[in-house]
């Protein structure tokens, strides 16, 4: 079974979710954040809440601000924000009877996932997918031309996924405050990294570097294959069996 939910971030906008639940009531729930310019409602996500909420578990996927049916703003955009709003998710299982608590992220979700649990006391595991786990240096991602107008305007106007977007000079210089490396070596939480080898965006070598980080205390699991929005169904189903099975496992029992 599944609902629709609202809640209100830490700066009153409402954020849009879906929430999964199992047939019989549980303590135990994870929080997924999904790709930068994209939403909860990305295959991936979908897949792997369905298969988590079979297993027992509350899965709560949801639209950061300025995406999918969230509000705010997409030019306020940064990963301060986007953590403070997985922390009020986070809340939000809590505040449903979820004690034993996973946080999951799909691309810039994962990073966020980890930077959140860094951050949050109570967190049992986590995971990332397909993340740039080594380290946040979005304006590498940015033309010469980008970078030229952020230099004179203080914003950068992008296309993603047919949208017409903007980012502020703030989401660049806040990703710098972030030590994403230092919090994977300090995590107390088991970490699982899930990566394609056939990831156009982002290497499968930052996976195998991510781990580097911490030799102990996480699991690395390559996809033969895959792209990075795990884009055929048997990657897919592959990564949800993975993912699913990691979470049971790491979060304990059901009651």
């Amino acid at each position: 079974m599944e609902q629709s939910v609202f809640f209100d971030n830490h700066e009153g906008e409402k954020l849009a979710g879906t929430l999964h639940l199992p047939d019989k009531p549980s303590v135990r729930g994870l929080v997924f954040g999904h790709c930068f310019t994209c939403s909860r409602h990305t295959r991936i996500l979908i897949r792997i809440c369905h298969e988590l909420a079979k297993a027992g578990c509350m899965a709560l996927r949801f639209d950061f601000s300025g995406n999918g049916q969230s509000e705010g703003s997409f030019t306020e955009t940064t990963y301060s924000k986007h953590i403070g709003e997985m922390k009020t998710a986070v809340s939000f299982l809590r505040e449903k009877g979820v004690s034993q608590i996973g946080l999951a992220g799909h691309s810039m979700g994962a990073a966020i996932a980890v930077l959140t649990a860094a951050e949050t006391d109570g967190i049992l595991a986590v995971c990332g997918m397909a993340g740039h786990l080594t380290g946040l240096a979005p304006a590498r991602l940015l033309t010469s031309s980008q970078q030229d107008e952020l230099e004179r305007t203080g914003q950068v106007s992008l296309m993603s996924r047919g949208r017409s977007l903007q980012l502020s000079e703030r989401f660049f210089n806040d990703a710098g405050q972030h030590d994403l490396p230092g919090c994977i070596r300090s995590l107390t939480a088991p970490l699982l990294v899930v990566h394609g080898d056939q990831d156009e965006i982002i290497p499968v070598t930052v996976a195998h570097e991510a781990c580097d980080l911490r030799p102990e205390g996480i699991e690395l699991s390559i996809i033969p294959g895959a792209d990075h929005m795990f884009g055929r169904e048997a990657h897919r189903e592959e990564t949800t069996r993975l993912v699913t099975d990691w979470f049971v496992r790491h979060l304990g029992a059901s009651d």
